[in-house]
């Protein structure tokens, strides 16, 4: 399994979204997720307990946006985390600590179509 964690901030283009297409939230995060084995895996994505499953070499993004109006976080063990991801031999499980979620493959199509009141999606989201 690969993960990732990319946030807006972190490339310096978090405020107001700048340089993140489509997007108007003050913080953006994003989780690349990898299925690098040879069966497939449960992704769950909590606390929306949305259940997927991944192809082996399927890579797909789970991206979240802050709550806060200055970016920030509220994290699951320590502050400023937007994602807390626990691995099991079959599954995933990845909290989110936005207050909304899009997952999409590697080409950027949705997984799946609720957008949990997400802002709208640019084609890098």
């Amino acid at each position: 399994m690969i993960v990732r964690v990319r946030t807006a901030a972190a490339r310096g283009i978090g405020r107001g979204g700048k340089g993140v297409s489509g997007m108007g939230s003050a913080g953006t995060a994003r989780l690349l997720i990898g299925n690098g084995g040879e069966a497939p895996l449960e992704l769950t994505v909590e606390p929306w307990a949305e259940t997927h499953r991944m192809l082996p070499m399927q890579t797909w993004t789970v991206v979240t946006h802050s709550p806060a109006s200055d970016g920030s976080w509220s994290g699951t063990l320590r502050r400023d985390e937007p994602f807390q991801v626990d691995h099991r031999p079959e599954s995933v499980t990845v909290w989110v600590n936005g207050d909304c979620f899009h997952l999409s493959d590697a080409e950027g199509s949705a997984i799946d179509s609720a957008d949990w009141d997400c802002p709208a999606r640019g084609s890098a989201s």
